[in-house]
């Protein structure tokens, strides 16, 4: 029989409410670029692709000289696939879970636990953290990209607690002042910044939303008055109560840090970094895991306690969390995004409208690519078989393994390639 390496993906799409709907989800756009006969509901939510072996969305595998239904069947009785390093690390299972993102509606106010957390809330609370991984993520813009990151800078968190009242309300005035009185102290900012929102995420729920209700009011009157809201973010405040009525998510709009990404921009969240995505698309990855403590913005479990206690409260402007990319001194199309852990990297292969022939270069582990857009034909060795590659095409490649590219399109071609450079 063939030896197989390379083959096509079929991916699991997951509906989730906050998901664009019909064609204007990215994810549908990519599921009917590759499968031109895929039915896309018009009212159906489309919100996230799942390109991975995760036993909640392992993807099926497209191509029949192979006996294994799913990638991570595959794998399993193929697991030097991996490559010898990731193999032993991860004890033979891919470590990194590819996905595309679709965000019409906010997603939670959330952070992810680091590895001894998780742990702990796996064998405390099973059903709401269902494994003992860590989560570290990386997002990247394909679209006009919005989203909240980290805690802002002292001044501007005080700032607001002087222009806002009704968000000064649900701080108090005690917490209010230690974080002004310790703007110029690092550590004790952080305690104090940690004092102020743990107030205002425990705050009884009548009294935040009563609070709510009157800046809603208020920026409403000002807005129809003609005047400036932009400086309390008045239209974000006003859309996020839209989508989640009466929720205190709303008010962390004055904590974090608002992130606007545009294409190829990229943010990395690390453990116990505060985060949430408000709208747009992007190229998500992340370690293979589900472990999320979210406290506000969503329908899910809420875990306030945990969430505050664990939280990263040093704060930093919102330049600082844009991630950098760096261009490989190898191959001049590549764009690595390279964070501090073990479990993932993703390149941005750029292929300009010159280029007709280009190898994708082998690494020592598996990796997963995604067109984005263009076309191209692609040769594996050994097998030599030809695979088309449009928009939404995804294929696994085994460790040190190219891929030979003849790239048709007049346009050249982009693709997302997620692995583990360990």
């Amino acid at each position: 029989m063939e030896d197989i390496r390379v083959f096509p993906l079929s991916c699991v799409v997951q509906n989730y409410a906050w998901g664009k709907v019909g064609l204007e989800s990215e994810v549908a756009k990519l599921v009917i670029g590759d499968e031109p006969q895929a039915v896309i509901g018009h009212d159906q939510h489309y919100a996230e692709l799942w390109m991975g072996a995760h036993p909640k969305g392992d993807a099926s595998i497209k191509d029949n000289r192979i006996p294994q239904r799913t990638l991570g069947q595959w794998i399993a009785e193929n697991p030097a696939c991996l490559g010898l390093k990731v193999k032993d690390t991860f004890h033979g299972q891919l470590p990194f879970l590819f996905k595309v993102l679709s965000v019409n509606t906010a997603l939670s106010i959330q952070a992810h636990p680091n590895r001894e957390l998780a742990v702990q809330l796996h064998t405390q609370f099973p059903e709401h953290y269902p494994d003992s991984n860590h989560k570290p993520e990386m997002a990247i813009a394909i679209t006009h990209f919005e989203g909240l990151c980290g805690f802002r800078p002292v001044e501007e968190i005080s700032a607001f607690l002087k222009t806002v009242p009704e968000f000064h309300t649900l701080v108090g005035n005690e917490a209010s002042e230690e974080l002004q009185n310790n703007a110029n102290n690092p550590p004790r900012a952080a305690q104090a910044l940690k004092m102020c929102f743990t107030r205002m995420m425990n705050c009884e729920k009548k009294v935040f939303v009563d609070q709510l209700n009157m800046l809603v009011k208020r920026i409403t009157d000002d807005e129809e008055a003609g005047k400036d809201t932009l400086g309390s973010y008045g239209k974000l405040l006003l859309r996020l109560n839209s989508e989640y009525p009466g929720d205190i998510g709303c008010f962390s709009i004055f904590f974090l840090n608002h992130m606007i990404l545009e294409p190829g921009q990229a943010m990395f969240l690390g453990a116990s970094e505060p985060h949430a995505y408000l709208s747009g698309d992007c190229i998500e990855c992340m370690a293979c895991s589900d472990n999320t403590v979210r406290a506000g913005l969503t329908p899910k479990y809420i875990d306030v306690n945990t969430l505050c206690e664990m939280l990263n409260y040093t704060p930093s402007p919102a330049s600082s969390k844009v991630f950098p990319c760096t261009q490989d001194c190898s191959d001049p199309f590549v764009y690595l995004y390279n964070p501090a852990v073990p479990d993932f990297s993703v390149m941005r292969i750029e292929i300009p409208t010159t280029v007709k022939d280009y190898t994708v270069n082998p690494v020592d582990s598996a990796s997963i690519l995604l067109v984005v857009s263009g076309e191209a034909i692609a040769t594996a060795p050994p097998s030599q078989t030809d695979l088309i590659l449009r928009k939404g095409s995804v294929i696994f490649i085994s460790a040190n393994e190219s891929v030979l590219l003849r790239v048709t399109s007049t346009g050249g071609i982009t693709m997302y390639r997620a692995c583990c450079l360990l």
